[in-house]
């Protein structure tokens, strides 16, 4: 969502790092470029201000202006005020004192509350909590179903009027339900395609029946300056807590996520990141902002690897490196903890940047090059995965016409198997498996 953002900001960055020394004049033109990038990324004008403003009175001060390494001295500014615009650090969701806790969703229609739900829902289950979800939205058609349905892939329980019409009452029996049987109430409410007072009215009868320790509001990614409007609004009916943006995964320029924090004045908790259940993460600030400026954000890259391989399995593949036992069902095993983790492109920008080499995510690699190797994997006895020495030619042949590829990708990917198998085991042996880290390695043959 930020590709076209940190861009901007990468080049202005270059033209200060060229610069032996900065002058106050280099500074405003530097901030002017900063200025329009925010602007043309969909920011709201209080939140450009604000961060600019900010940034100029450090960014003049003496320490910058004579500092020897000038154009470090305002990334470092920039960094941090991205850090303070979106934030400043994670915030928790606040847990009731006496169960249940009660998390009231609001926000438009279409901004995904019915589906964050669910994330939630499952994303409190896995750190075991007993969850239900209260289908409080009975102004669109099917929402009610789709909420059962994604609580049972969630695994978590669900709680519904059938012959009820007033959305309070749900809330209400849902609430006692809970007290009963769950830690967590999640409370789905309906949205409109726009602000009204009947929906705000609704709304907080809601808020005022259930008294929840979390009221987040649900802001769509892709509608940009529209749903930093429609935030502010509720946040003029609702005492919120926090925001989750949805779709941070698609093609938006970002401004939403930019602005949220200082027209609300309320923290971003979560991130939806994709379709999927899974797909929801803890808001971090700080790892944003240096996803944003090409830093890289490998502590969420390691949390995706843990949550893919059990620490025994880690253990088991680092001890077949060290012994030169690794073999192509290995390889299998990891190929399918990468495509569990998201999309090579996702994980390349969570990488940092090598200088003369620009950002990882211009690296031309593909999500079918993960498909293309595991295919051909696949496409092999189990004698030939882990032993590839016995691979001939009339094999290599077979292998390529099962997996749909040519024998000279075949090929490849063996050589390169090969190559990366041996440099791992030097990398081992070097450093050494550290006790209690789990492995991680994206597999060869993909251009990295």
């Amino acid at each position: 969502m930020f590709d076209a953002l940190g861009d901007r900001l990468d080049n202005v960055f270059k033209q200060l790092r060229g610069r032996g020394r900065l002058t106050e004049k280099d500074v405003e033109a530097a901030l002017r470029e900063i200025r329009l990038a925010l602007l043309e990324a969909d920011v709201a004008l209080p939140a450009v201000k604000a961060f600019l403003g900010h940034i100029r009175e450090k960014a003049v001060g003496e320490e910058v202006l004579k500092s020897l390494t000038p154009g470090q001295h305002v990334v470092k500014l920039v960094h941090d005020e991205l850090i303070n615009i979106l934030g400043g650090q994670l915030s928790p969701l606040k847990m009731a004192s006496k169960p249940p806790t009660v998390i009231l969703l609001a926000g438009l229609q279409g901004s995904g509350k019915t589906t964050l739900a669910a994330k939630l829902g499952a994303h409190l289950r896995k750190k075991g909590s007993r969850v239900m979800l209260v289908a409080a939205d009975l102004q669109r058609p099917a929402a009610i179903r789709q909420l059962e349905v994604l609580a049972g892939q969630a695994g978590v329980q669900f709680h519904s009027g059938p012959e009820e019409t007033d959305p309070v009452k749900v809330a209400r029996s849902g609430l006692e339900a809970g007290r009963r049987n769950a830690d967590v109430v999640i409370v789905d409410t309906a949205g409109r395609l726009g602000i009204d007072e009947e929906m705000m009215a609704q709304v907080a009868r809601v808020h005022d029946t259930v008294r929840p320790d979390e009221v987040l509001f649900v802001l769509d990614a892709m509608t940009g300056q529209d749903a930093v409007n429609s935030a502010k609004a509720f946040s003029e009916t609702l005492p919120l807590t926090g925001i989750v943006i949805t779709k941070i995964d698609g093609d938006s320029r970002g401004g939403a996520a930019l602005s949220a924090t200082t027209v609300t004045g309320v923290p971003v908790k979560f991130a939806g990141t994709g379709e999927k259940l899974q797909d929801l993460e803890p808001f971090h600030p700080d790892r944003i902002a240096s996803r944003i400026l090409g830093m890289g954000d490998v502590l969420s890259l390691i949390e995706k690897a843990e949550g893919t391989m059990s620490e025994k399995q880690a253990e088991e593949q680092a001890r077949k490196v060290m012994e030169a036992k690794f073999t192509l069902e290995d390889f299998l095993t990891q190929i399918q903890s990468v495509k569990k983790m998201g999309g090579i492109g996702d994980l390349l920008k969570m990488l940092p940047g090598v200088p003369g080499m620009g950002k990882m995510k211009d690296l031309d690699v593909q999500d079918h090059d993960v498909a293309r190797i595991e295919a051909i994997i696949r496409s092999m006895t189990p004698q030939e995965r882990n032993d590839p020495r016995i691979i001939s030619g009339s094999r290599r042949v077979r292998i390529a016409k099962g997996s749909g590829s040519q024998v000279r990708e075949v090929n490849d990917l063996l050589k390169q198997f090969d190559a990366a198998r041996k440099m791992m085991k030097q990398m081992m042996k070097v450093g050494g498996p550290k006790k209690g880290k789990k492995g991680f390695s994206l597999p060869p043959g993909l251009g990295i």
